[in-house]
C-alpha cells in the first residue's frame, strides 16, 4: 500500500528520534511516531489543519515536501474504539486518542488505522479518465499511525517544495 506524508523540504520523510512534539495519537516522549495519509489530499489537509490555514492567500507561502511511502503488507494496524467526536475533534480530543493509542501500542500492534480528522467527509475520492476527468465516488480519508522508527520503509519524493492545490483548502476540516 502507498501512503503519503508531508514534511519540511529539508527534513527526512519519517521521524527517527523520540523527541517529537505530542500529537493526536501520541504523547510527548512516545516518539518516534509516523503519521501518513491514504491520499495526497489527506496529507496536505493534515498540514493545513495543523497550521490552521483558512485563507487562500496563506497557501501561497507554503513550501512543503510530499512523499509517497510504501507500507509493508504485514503491518498490524488497529482501528481505534472511540466515538467519532473524539476521532474528528480538536486538540481537546487528543487525550482520549493518545490513551487509545497507548493501549493499542501495549497490545503489540504496529499502529493505528483511523478516519482522517483533517479531511471533510467524502473528500478522499480520486479521479478517473473516461472522455474527460471525473471525480470518483466520495470516500472518507484514512490516516495510518506507525509506532517507532521504520527503517524498512521506502519513500519517494513526489514534490520537493510545493503547496497543496486550492481545492484541498475547502476539503479540510478545520479545528472548531
Amino acid at each position: 500500500m502507498i501512503a503519503y506524508r508531508h514534511c519540511a523540504p529539508n527534513l527526512a520523510f519519517l521521524w527517527e528520534i523520540p523527541d517529537q512534539p505530542a500529537a493526536r495519537w501520541h504523547r510527548s516522549g512516545e516518539g518516534p511516531v509516523q503519521y501518513l495519509a491514504d491520499t495526497p489530499a489527506g496529507a496536505w489537509a493534515e498540514f493545513i489543519r495543523h497550521e490552521e490555514i483558512t485563507e487562500l492567500d496563506d497557501l501561497s507561502g507554503v513550501r512543503r515536501a510530499l512523499w509517497a511511502v510504501e507500507l509493508p503488507d504485514d503491518l498490524d494496524l488497529r482501528t481505534p474504539a472511540l466515538p467519532l467526536a473524539d476521532l474528528l475533534g480538536g486538540v481537546d480530543s487528543y487525550v482520549a486518542c493518545q490513551q487509545e493509542a497507548a493501549d493499542i501500542r501495549a497490545s503489540g500492534a504496529d499502529g493505528v488505522d483511523a478516519v482522517s480528522a483533517a479531511l471533510q467527509p467524502g473528500a478522499a475520492s480520486g479521479w478517473t479518465l473516461d472522455h474527460g476527468m471525473h471525480r470518483t465516488a466520495p470516500q472518507d480519508g484514512r490516516v495510518f499511525v506507525l509506532f517507532g522508527a521504520q527503517p524498512q520503509i521506502r519513500g519517494w519524493p513526489v514534490v520537493r517544495a510545493g503547496a497543496p492545490s486550492v481545492e484541498v483548502l475547502a476539503e479540510t476540516r478545520q479545528f472548531a
